[in-house]
C-alpha cells in the first residue's frame, strides 16, 4: 500500500498551490472546531471525505490504513467518558457521558479527516520550503526536512530487512517470526544510529552553508478553486446553523 505521502506526489491536486489546498483542508477543520459537534462536526467531516474518495483520488483501503491507528486514539479518549468515579460503585457507567463520548468523537474524527485531507494532497517536500516564507525559523525547517529524509531511509532499510528474512523462512512461525522482529528492530536501531551520524557528518563537511534551498515549481494560486473553496465552507456554516 502506498503511503500518503506518495499518494499526495501522485495525486491529481499534486500541481496545486498548496495554499488552496491548506485554505481548503484547515478552513474544514476551523468548522469542524468552532461549530457545535453535532451536525458541524459531522457536515464539515463528510465534506472532507466526499472530498477525500472523490477530487483528491485517495482511495478508501488507503483512507482506511491511514486513519486507522489514529482512530484508536479517539476510541480510547473517548471511552473514560462514559464512566464516571465516585459513589458506591467506584467505577460505574454514567449515562451522561454518552453525549460528551459522542461529541469529542465526532469532532476528533472530522479533525482528523480534515488533516488527512491536507496530507493525503500535499507532499511534505512542498509544504516546507514554504514554511520559512512564513516566518518559521530556518533551522526548524531543515531539521523537518532531514527527518522527513531519514523516515523514509529507515521504511527502505526496515522493508529490505524483512525480505531478507521472509527469503530464509523467517516468519514460517511464531517463534521464529517473534525472533526475526527482534533482529529487524535491532537493525534497524543500529542503522538509524549509522545513517544519522553520517549525515550529521555531511552537513558539517558542507561549513554550514545556512538553510538548504531548494527549487520550487512556480505555482499560481487558482481563483477557481479559492472561490469554490469559500462557498464550500459558507455552505458547511449555513447548513450546520440551519441543522442546529
Amino acid at each position: 500500500m502506498p503511503t500518503l505521502d506518495e499518494v499526495a506526489c501522485t495525486g491529481p491536486w499534486r500541481h496545486r498551490h498548496p495554499g488552496e489546498k491548506a485554505l481548503l483542508a484547515f478552513g474544514l477543520l476551523g468548522c469542524a472546531v468552532a461549530l457545535p459537534p453535532w451536525p458541524g462536526a459531522l457536515v464539515a467531516g463528510t465534506a472532507a471525505l466526499a472530498l477525500l474518495l472523490g477530487p483528491a483520488g485517495l482511495g478508501a483501503r488507503t483512507l482506511l490504513r491511514a486513519a486507522r491507528g489514529p482512530l484508536v486514539f479517539v476510541v480510547v479518549g473517548a471511552l473514560p467518558l462514559l464512566f464516571s468515579v465516585g459513589g458506591p460503585m467506584l467505577v460505574r457507567l454514567d449515562p451522561g457521558g454518552v453525549g460528551a463520548a459522542l461529541a469529542l468523537a465526532g469532532r476528533a474524527t472530522a479533525g482528523l479527516l480534515c488533516v488527512l485531507l491536507f496530507a493525503a494532497t500535499t507532499p511534505l517536500a512542498d509544504t516546507l520550503p514554504r514554511l520559512a516564507r512564513l516566518g518559521v525559523p530556518p533551522a526548524v525547517v531543515d531539521v523537518a526536512g532531514l527527518v522527513y529524509r531519514l523516515l523514509f531511509l529507515l521504511l527502505d532499510r526496515i522493508a529490505a530487512v524483512r525480505a531478507a528474512q521472509a527469503g530464509r523462512l523467517g516468519f514460517r512461525s511464531f517463534r521464529t517470526a517473534f525472533r526475526s522482529v527482534a533482529g529487524q528492530a535491532g537493525a534497524v536501531f543500529v542503522s538509524a544510529f549509522d545513517r544519522a551520524r553520517r549525515m550529521e557528518q555531511g552537513l558539517a563537511l558542507r561549513g554550514d552553508p545556512g538553510s538548504l534551498r531548494v527549487q520550487l515549481p512556480p505555482q499560481r494560486l487558482s481563483r477557481r478553486f479559492l472561490a469554490a473553496t469559500g462557498v464550500l465552507l459558507a455552505a458547511v456554516v449555513t447548513l450546520s446553523l440551519v441543522l442546529a
